[in-house]
C-alpha cells in the first residue's frame, strides 16, 4: 500500500507529531509513505527517514493553485489513498484535489470547531472517511450530519518515554528564574482565543490568597502573547506568570511542574495533555471536546465546567493543597496514556480505515 500524506502546518506541534508518529509506524508495517508539507516545515526535516518527503508551496485557504499541484503529484505519484493531515489549505483543497486526481482521500479532523450543516453536506462529499481524533470530535460531526458509518474515532498517540525524563530541579530553577520552594503550575498552549488563558489569569487571584508563592509558566507561542502578557501586568502577576514561549525542550522540563491547568472552552482531544499525562502530572482542564476522554475526572484529574473562573480557582487550590493527591493522580495518568494512547494503537487504527476504504480489511 502506498499513502501520499499531505500536513500543511509549519511547526512541529501536536498534529504534525501525530503525523511523524504515523508515518513511522506505518514504515515499520511496510506501507510506503509520500508526505507532502510546505517550505519550512519542520516536519519536513524530521520524517526523512520514514517516506520520500515533497515540499510544496502552500499559502492557505486561498490558495486555489494548490488544487492543481496536489492533483499533478498525486498523479505522479500514483497512491493508493490521500490522507489529509491538517485544516490550513489542505483540507477542501486537497480533497478537491484528490477527487480529480481519482484517488481516495481521508480527512484527519482535529479540532471540535462547529460547522454548518449545510457545510457539513458540501465539504464532507469530498473524503472517502472522515478521522476524528476523539469521541468528543465524532460527535460534534454527527450532530451536524455525517453519516456514522463516515467517521471513525482514531485517539492521537504519544510516546510516553519521550516525556519520562525526571526533573532536574536546580537547572529548572534556573532556566525559569524561579524561587527555589515554589508550588509551579503549567499551561501548554497556542495563545489564541478559545485556549482560554484569560480564565487562568481571571483566576489565579483568588488562588494566590491561600497559596501566595505559586508560580505559573505559560509555554507556547501565537497571536495573543502581547495581550497575555498585558493582562499579566495589568492585574499585578507580574511576579506569579512567566511567558515562557514555545519550547522544543519541553519534555526536559515537564516533569518538574506541579500540575496542568489546560482551561480551554473547545479542544478536540489535546495533545498537550497526552504528554502532561504521560509525564506523571495531574491536570485541570475544563469538560469540553476530547479533554474528558484524557482526564478521567477525580483520579488523574479535575473536570471544571468551562469558563468557570471560580471552579476553576477552587480546583487548584485543591491540588496545591495535597501533595498526596497530586502524586497518585500523576500515577493514574500514566498509567491511563500506557493502557489507551499508544502509537501503535494510533497506527492501526488509522491502517483498519485506510483498508476499509480500500476494500483490503482481511489483508
Amino acid at each position: 500500500m502506498k499513502v501520499l500524506h499531505v500536513e500543511a502546518g509549519r511547526h512541529l506541534y501536536g498534529g504534525a507529531q501525530q503525523v511523524l508518529y504515523l508515518l513511522e509506524g506505518l514504515q515499520r508495517l511496510g506501507i510506503e509513505n509520500v508526505l507532502v508539507c510546505p517550505t519550512g516545515s519542520e516536519l519536513a526535516e524530521r520524517a526523512g527517514p520514514f517516506g520520500e518527503v515533497v515540499v510544496l508551496p502552500m499559502r492557505g485557504d486561498v490558495d486555489l493553485g494548490l488544487i492543481g499541484r496536489l492533483r499533478r503529484l498525486i498523479r505522479a505519484h500514483r497512491p493508493d489513498i490521500v490522507h489529509l493531515h491538517s485544516r490550513r489549505g489542505a483540507d477542501v483543497l486537497g480533497g478537491v484535489a484528490s477527487r480529480l486526481a481519482g484517488v481516495p482521500c481521508v480527512l484527519s479532523r482535529r479540532v471540535d470547531n462547529p460547522e454548518s450543516r449545510l457545510w457539513v453536506g458540501l465539504k464532507y462529499r469530498l473524503y472517502a472517511h472522515v478521522i476524528a481524533i476523539s469521541e468528543g470530535i465524532r460527535d460534534v460531526l454527527l450532530g451536524e450530519g455525517l453519516a456514522a458509518q463516515r467517521v471513525t474515532c482514531v485517539r492521537s498517540a504519544v510516546d510516553p518515554q519521550d516525556w519520562r525524563q525526571g526533573c532536574d530541579r536546580d537547572a529548572f530553577l534556573r532556566e525559569f528564574g524561579l524561587p527555589d520552594d515554589a508550588p509551579v503550575a503549567g499551561m501548554i498552549a497556542q495563545f489564541i482565543p478559545r485556549k482560554g488563558h484569560r480564565h487562568l489569569l481571571a483566576a489565579l487571584p483568588m488562588v494566590l490568597e491561600r497559596h501566595p508563592g505559586l508560580q505559573v509558566l505559560l509555554f507556547g507561542q501565537g497571536p495573543l502573547v502581547a495581550e497575555v502578557q498585558a493582562a499579566v501586568g495589568e492585574q499585578g502577576l507580574d511576579g506569579h506568570v512567566h511567558l515562557a514561549g514555545f519550547r522544543s525542550d519541553l519534555a526536559r522540563w515537564l516533569g518538574c511542574l506541579d500540575m496542568i491547568v489546560h482551561p480551554a472552552e473547545r479542544e478536540g482531544l489535546g495533545v498537550s495533555l497526552l504528554q502532561a499525562a504521560a509525564a506523571g502530572l495531574p491536570i485541570i482542564a475544563a469538560r469540553a471536546g476530547g479533554m474528558p476522554e484524557v482526564i478521567e475526572d477525580d483520579r488523574n484529574g479535575l473536570l471544571v465546567a468551562p469558563r468557570d473562573v471560580m471552579a476553576l480557582a477552587e480546583a487548584i487550590d485543591r491540588l496545591l493543597d495535597d501533595g498526596a493527591l497530586r502524586a497518585e493522580m500523576g500515577r493514574r495518568g500514566r498509567a491511563r496514556i500506557d493502557a489507551h494512547f499508544s502509537p501503535d494503537a494510533m497506527v492501526a487504527g488509522n491502517l483498519a480505515v485506510y483498508r476499509r476504504v480500500l476494500g483490503t480489511e482481511s489483508a
